[in-house]
């Protein structure tokens, strides 16, 4: 589906919105303060909470089944590593006002702040990679069905996900199959046996599930999970695998929200490196 220009610039702003969110919501000692984000006493934030409105009242069990009957066949589209992200690239003609980076930019800088601290390759390539799956907004998907927080469906919904009073709106609430705490789920029955919420990091996970090492795999497919990696609030439906594979999401976290700034990444000088890198970890064509 080819979006206009101002289905782009939406598109985009729904996920800077989110973006800083995030930052608001989750500062850390020494980063940035949210004064120098954006200014979250303008209608901006309604957005966001207009946004939450529509993901909190949409994402039932029904809805994410469908979605990864949809997707998951993984016949959209197959394109090399950087013809996919020169894709994804097209969401954002329009350039931010506050920070002007397209997606490029923003997973080099994420990719090249892991590489600077000495982390494994496979995690760097996973920095590289972590928003790929935000294609879906190019696949026609609605903003509310591609970023946000990501959260379990199919038992009840914790209070301790964002804006928790949206999901009285869900249908989900008031079913009798998904409103314990448990749900269609057993005790520690795994997060590999739990469907999370629809969006890119549960589509990439897919699209990467037989090329990445499994570490990878986790902060792709859980990197939106603030419910759980910030607040602890399904440790019910973990394992103690799934424990010991979020620390590798706990590391990922702060280079996804806390390197993004206005100093571009030379894409010319970095993009061989990511090729090769690519080169020893994917197939020369990736289908989304």
């Amino acid at each position: 589906m080819r979006l206009s220009s101002d289905q782009k610039k939406e598109a985009h702003d729904m996920m800077e919105l989110w973006e800083d969110n995030l930052l608001e919501r989750y500062p850390e000692n020494g980063k940035k303060s949210k004064e120098e984000f954006r200014n979250y006493d303008n209608p901006a934030r309604d957005t966001v909470r207009e946004f939450y409105r529509q993901n909190h009242k949409h994402q039932t069990y029904d809805f994410v089944l469908q979605k990864e009957k949809e997707f998951l066949k993984l016949d959209r589209k197959a394109m090399g590593l950087w013809d996919a992200v020169e894709f994804l690239n097209t969401l954002v003609d329009d350039s931010d006002p506050d920070i002007d980076l397209d997606q490029t930019q923003h997973l080099l800088q994420t990719s090249e702040a892991i590489r600077a601290d000495g982390h494994p390759d496979w995690f760097v390539l996973t920095g590289f990679l972590h928003d790929l799956g935000k294609v879906l907004c190019l696949f026609g998907e609605p903003q509310w069905a591609v970023v946000g927080d990501t959260y379990p469906v199919g038992c009840q919904f914790s209070d301790k996900i964002v804006y928790p009073e949206f999901f009285e709106a869900n249908s989900d609430s008031t079913d009798e199959r998904f409103n314990t705490k448990l749900g269609v789920y057993t005790e520690n029955c795994g997060l590999r046996n739990v469907h999370m919420s629809w969006g890119h990091d549960e589509y990439l996970y897919h699209v990467m599930k037989d090329h990445l090492p499994e570490e990878g795999l986790y902060i792709i497919r859980y990197h939106s999970f603030y419910a759980q990696h910030r607040e602890r609030a399904y440790d019910h439906l973990m394992d103690k695998h799934d424990h010991k594979m979020f620390e590798w999401v706990n590391k990922f976290n702060p280079y996804d929200l806390y390197t993004k700034a206005p100093k571009r990444p030379n894409v010319i000088e970095l993009k061989p490196y990511y090729e090769d890198l690519a080169a020893k970890y994917l197939p020369d064509t990736i289908r989304f």
